[in-house]
């Protein structure tokens, strides 16, 4: 088997556990509405690592197979290919709670692309935490889902080992490259939120380190010290150099495609401005009350009050 396909194996065995049901009724919603062209329902972020959907936000991925046949509206499929991808928030009653959700809406060409040819790591950054795939239309989607997670996987060990020291562990590896990640967004998470990213899943991220390396074009040896796997990794001084470069401009341009996307999602989620302020606020603990102005208006809204939130330090 080649290293690919282990790492895929890894993969797909990892991210195949029971998910909470009230995630199937979110899915059959999601098909009920987006019909024909869905291809592929990912569950990922707090809620999977947690295993719950009835505390938080669920969040999901929606993949179709183009965006014009994903919506009724023409400006909605023209924003999502402008910029993908399209949120959307969704709640729905079940049994004796609601369970809320935000899902983002990807064609499958851009989800692939997304993995591994984008430089930001807005997408092989997710999707190199585990996640689980709720619904398939078929084998080969499912195929091509995790070839893509796989491949995210790689672009991840790859952008980020430049930016470690010599000498390193699993946890160190994918602390460094959580915080690098999360800090290319505006992101309200606290530094300790990105560290028990990690503690989530140890096991899995100590193998997932071993299998992934071995396909980065990059020096690395490990040895077992005292109970635990140490890494010693060559890397050229000018790949070092060209890495820090590579993160400075991901974090301006992920500053700007981030805030970019805020003002989209004001348009495509009901009662946007409410849900941005209220993801804020749970993250950050920082509170910020719209007027009706600025609620009639969500564009000039988002752009008032990121900038109040900005400055009081709710954006990491």
């Amino acid at each position: 088997m080649t290293p690919l396909k282990q790492l895929i194996t890894l993969i797909r065995q990892q991210n195949a556990i029971p998910v909470p049901p009230g995630i199937n009724r979110l899915t059959e919603n999601l098909l009920a509405r987006h019909g024909d062209a869905v291809q592929a329902v990912l569950f990922y972020g707090s809620c999977f690592r947690k295993g719950d959907d009835t505390e938080g936000i669920v969040d999901l991925y929606l993949l179709v197979d183009q965006y014009q046949n994903a919506y009724r509206r023409r400006a909605q499929a023209f924003l999502n290919k402008l910029l993908p991808p399209n949120v959307f928030y969704l709640e729905l009653p079940y049994e004796e709670h609601v369970i809320r959700a935000k899902y983002a809406v990807f064609s499958l060409k851009d989800f692939r692309l997304g993995s591994s040819g984008w430089f930001h790591s807005y997408l092989w950054g997710r999707l190199a935490q585990p996640m689980g795939l709720v619904y398939a239309k078929d084998d080969q989607v499912a195929a091509q889902v995790y070839t893509a997670m796989a491949r995210a996987v790689v672009v991840f060990v790859s952008r980020v080992l430049p930016m470690l020291p010599s000498r390193f562990t699993a946890e160190e590896f994918w602390n460094t490259g959580f915080s690098l990640t999360y800090t290319a967004e505006l992101r309200a998470e606290r530094q300790d939120a990105l560290v028990g990213l990690f503690e989530t899943a140890p096991a899995y991220y100590e193998v997932l380190t071993r299998t992934a390396i071995r396909l980065v074009p990059s020096s690395v040896s490990f040895r077992e010290d005292g109970g635990q796997i140490r890494y010693h990794a060559k890397i050229h001084p000018l790949k070092r150099l060209s890495a820090r470069t590579g993160w400075t401009v991901r974090r301006f341009q992920g500053k700007l495609l981030s805030l970019l996307r805020l003002l989209k999602g004001a348009l495509t989620f009901e009662n946007g401005l409410d849900y941005i302020l209220w993801k804020i606020e749970r993250h950050s603990g920082i509170q910020v009350e719209l007027n009706p102005q600025q609620k009639r208006i969500p564009l000039v809204g988002v752009m008032v009050l990121f900038w109040r939130l900005y400055r009081r330090g709710a954006f990491r």
